[in-house]
């Protein structure tokens, strides 16, 4: 019996000397967590990165086709009375891409809050196409009797897109969630075509003159045409490893030209700090 109690004493002393050790073990300090709860990381600096996206183009190609059938139909009697230019003809559209590129820039900070200035790039395969149609029958003040088919197509295809922006932020741990706004260049293929034909009816003419079919087209084309806008969105670096970080975010673009284009990305990127 005596024995039995020796040995329960001498357990407890060391369990006792094991409690007033294991403070110091690294995982009851955090020391497999403190990659991602560091308090001190340092956002200050260039950078520079890689990064991929997918997104969705919606444009809008209604009017798109106006002026070159006004062009095409101008001092014609049935473009003065019914505008044909002006059918409403085609509307909106959204369509899928992808892209890569890449980005640099600078970040100041000043205790928690980071700003700066970035330049991003795209290089992919954003926009789209559309073909529409609008038929009628009326008849002119000088008798004759139209049926006219007005039919556009348009079609706008981006290839590079570079936003150049102001961002602002607010470093917590290793986590960094900003804010950006800037202004937007894009480099794009616009092809626009008008075909209007149809059968003209003079009921006075001679025989053989009564319908007068007709059939006219002109295509605009713009290749490696330069449009601009302005771009906007939001993201989060998170500092993996020394100075190497990695990026997700979402921006959106919206550009001016004679097919109105808007263009969100949702994007994944790697970068190094120096």
């Amino acid at each position: 019996m005596r024995r039995l109690w020796l040995a329960a004493v001498l357990l407890g002393t060391v369990s006792a000397a094991h409690a007033a050790d294991m403070p110091d073990l690294p995982i009851l300090r955090g020391g497999f967590t403190d990659g991602l709860s560091k308090s001190n990381v340092n956002w200050e600096g260039f950078y520079i990165g890689g990064q991929g996206g997918y997104g969705t183009s919606d444009m809008n190609f209604k009017g798109s086709t106006k002026t070159v059938a006004a062009h095409l139909m101008s001092g014609l009697e049935m473009e003065q009375q019914q505008g044909i230019s002006s059918w409403p003809i085609m509307g909106k559209v959204s369509v899928h891409g992808s892209g890569f590129g890449g980005f640099a820039g600078y970040n100041a900070q000043w205790e928690d809050v980071v700003y700066g200035l970035e330049l991003s790039y795209i290089h992919g395969k954003f926009g789209g196409s559309q073909t529409d149609s609008m038929s009628r029958f009326f008849t002119l003040s000088s008798g004759y009797t139209d049926g006219v088919t007005y039919e556009g197509t348009a079609t706008m295809a981006i290839s590079d897109m570079g936003t150049l922006r102001a961002r602002a932020g607010y470093a917590w741990n290793a986590f960094l969630p900003y804010v950006f706004g800037g202004v937007a260049l894009g480099q794009a293929n616009i092809t626009r075509t008008a075909h209007i034909y149809g059968t003209q009816v003079n009921p006075s003419a001679a025989p053989g003159f009564t319908n007068v079919p007709f059939d006219v087209s002109a295509t605009d084309s713009l290749n490696s045409h330069l449009i601009y806008g302005y771009s906007g969105g939001i993201g989060v670096d998170v500092m993996l490893a020394s100075c190497l970080f990695m990026r997700a975010e979402w921006e959106y673009v919206r550009f001016s030209s004679v097919i109105d284009t808007s263009i969100n990305t949702a994007r994944i990127g790697l970068g190094y700090k120096f």
